[in-house]
């Protein structure tokens, strides 16, 4: 016997392939440029809008680098660090500030190359987790900035954006 699906389903599953689509075309847009990202930001919006299904989003985004780019070493960090970004949205969800937001992707980028650092730290040793680390700094710092601009600039415009393709969703709109 074959099983319905409900439209909102697989509206749902419809949006999580989009959404992160949109994240790795961001980021492949912006890859020329060292470690200036949309990811952060668009990440932060996608879990106030989404809240605990933005893992989903962020799961097949990780999926999508993998094949793009090859399962290293770097790919298992990705498993957890934007899950991580996305649990400190969740927990400081009801606060809609863009110069906080601004404030957590700047930190977070600044944090990135020590939470990469992890899987090293494992594998070769705190001489390899910080020799790792500490190559990165000046791509921490890039990062740092980066982030923080885009967040600042983008974070009113792409939420709007973003809540009312949710909200479209919800109510069985076109996307």
């Amino acid at each position: 016997m074959q099983e319905y699906k409900s439209p909102n389903k697989i509206r749902q599953t419809v949006a999580v392939g989009i959404l992160s689509a949109i994240l790795l075309a961001g980021q492949l847009a912006l890859a020329p440029l060292p470690n200036i990202e949309l990811v952060s930001t668009l990440l932060i919006i996608y879990t106030q809008v989404f809240k605990k299904q933005v893992f989903f989003i962020i799961y097949v985004f990780v999926l999508l680098e993998g094949l793009v780019f090859g399962f290293g070493i770097w790919w298992m960090s990705y498993l957890y660090i934007w899950s991580i970004l996305a649990l400190i949205v969740l927990a400081l969800q009801k606060l809609d500030n863009a110069v906080l937001w601004a404030v957590v992707s700047g930190a977070f980028g600044l944090l990135f190359g020590a939470l990469c650092a992890i899987p090293y730290l494992i594998s070769g040793g705190i001489g390899a987790a910080f020799a790792y680390w500490s190559a990165g700094i000046p791509y921490d710092i890039l990062h740092c900035g980066g982030n923080f601009a885009l967040t600042l600039i983008l974070y009113k415009p792409l939420t709007r954006l973003i809540r009312k393709l949710h909200q479209n969703m919800q109510n069985g709109q076109p996307l």
